[in-house]
């Protein structure tokens, strides 16, 4: 419990970073001469750019343990946000932009696979998944209010350094906090073995059968319609005011996912059930964005959040599930792949259709498309009436 402790609070940290920036690049890129189109790209190369660094993450996280990776995202991408700070056209901004993205591809992998590892019992690893989300939805709550506040107070360059050694310092204290793997899984391995309910349970044998491709499409749609509206949002309004403005709307999408995340009899409940209820959650919020303006922004964004708080957690223990335990680091990186892409390819997206559709309206679609993609496992009649006679039948 005390490493998860750490682990927690190094993530609320970085997290806390990261979000601060979603209110500010936008229009700091604008300040600098950026059309839409480019700040599309700009926001969409970040997600491009995490596709090696998934792929890499993947193997030698499995391989070499989570501790190093951990400290090299944090440290890297503390360097570029000192960096950004300095920037004064756009294409510096897109080629920074693009390394923070592979620097930082690292960095949730080997977080979720060192939380997955601090217990083989099932249970206990949907509480951490929720751990997971408790923290980052924390420090998405506060952080992009703050990243406005700091900006109206101390510039686009003063924020980005903050923030940059905000990182630095936090990757430092990691050194000396996170444990190597092979300690974490003697701890682990004196806590008992796994719970029968876990071994008994298809989808966590040790040698379980190769994941669907159709998985991986639940987080790709989820991220796409959040690339879109991490686009649009910032896009209603581009000065001081409106990054104010923009600040707290992240904030209430947040307070929405720390509501549901805050219900933990929920995790009683299988994963497919709260991921397919929360996408369908999430569809009703973009049509409602597309198609019903009358209702206030504020409760379909605390709403919207209230899915995000529902999908995430859930997705996280069912690739759990489905890897039988094994393997998380590719797992993950497999997930963060299928996440890269769907935030790459949603902002591209919108940037440029908004013009002749609405970029809610697509997420909308795609998050329905996504729904149906999903494996349904099909019940045999033996299995559907087992005491029946199936010559009869």
């Amino acid at each position: 419990m005390k490493t998860a402790f750490w682990l927690y609070l190094f993530l609320f940290l970085a997290f806390f970073d990261l979000h601060a920036q979603y209110p500010i690049l936008t229009p700091f890129a604008i300040s600098i001469g950026a059309a839409p189109v480019f700040i599309g790209w700009m926001m969409g190369i970040y997600a491009l750019t995490h596709l090696p660094g998934n792929i890499i993450a993947g193997k030698v996280i499995d391989r070499h343990g989570s501790r190093r990776y951990i400290i090299f995202s944090l440290l890297t991408a503390g360097v570029i946000l000192l960096l950004q700070s300095y920037v004064t056209f756009p294409w510096q901004l897109l080629v920074l932009r693009s390394l923070s993205g592979f620097v930082l591809a690292f960095l949730s992998p080997a977080c979720l696979t060192l939380l997955a590892s601090l217990s083989q019992d099932s249970v206990t690893q949907g509480k951490y998944m929720s751990g997971h989300g408790v923290v980052h939805t924390l420090a998405s709550v506060i952080s992009p209010a703050a990243g406005a506040f700091i900006v109206a107070n101390a510039g686009y360059s003063g924020t980005f350094q903050s923030l940059g050694w905000l990182l630095i310092a936090t990757g430092v204290m990691a050194i000396f906090m996170v444990p190597s793997s092979a300690s974490i899984l003697k701890s682990a391995s004196k806590d008992g073995a796994r719970d029968h309910t876990l071994l008994s349970d298809p989808l966590t044998q040790t040698q379980p059968a190769p994941i669907s491709w159709r998985y991986f499409t639940l987080p790709f749609v989820v991220a796409f319609a959040q690339g879109i509206l991490f686009f649009e949002l910032p896009l209603r309004n581009t000065g001081i005011s409106g990054i104010m403005s923009t600040g707290i709307l992240f904030s209430i999408l947040s307070v929405g996912a720390l509501f549901t995340l805050g219900l933990f009899f929920l995790n009683r409940y299988s994963p497919v059930k709260r991921v397919v209820s929360g996408i369908m959650l999430m569809a009703c919020c973009f049509f409602g964005l597309a198609a019903l303006p009358n209702i206030p922004l504020v409760y379909i964004l605390f709403v919207l959040g209230a899915s995000k708080g529902l999908i995430f957690p859930a997705m996280a223990l069912l690739f759990i599930r489905l890897s039988g335990g094994g393997r998380l680091g590719r797992v993950f990186s497999f997930q963060s792949i299928a996440m890269s892409l769907g935030s790459f390819i949603g902002p591209v997206t919108a940037g440029q259709l908004r013009g002749q559709l609405s970029p809610y309206f697509i997420a909308f679609l795609l998050l329905m498309v996504g729904l149906m993609m999903l494996p349904i496992p099909r019940q045999t009649i033996a299995t559907r009436y087992p005491h029946s006679n199936p010559d009869v039948l």
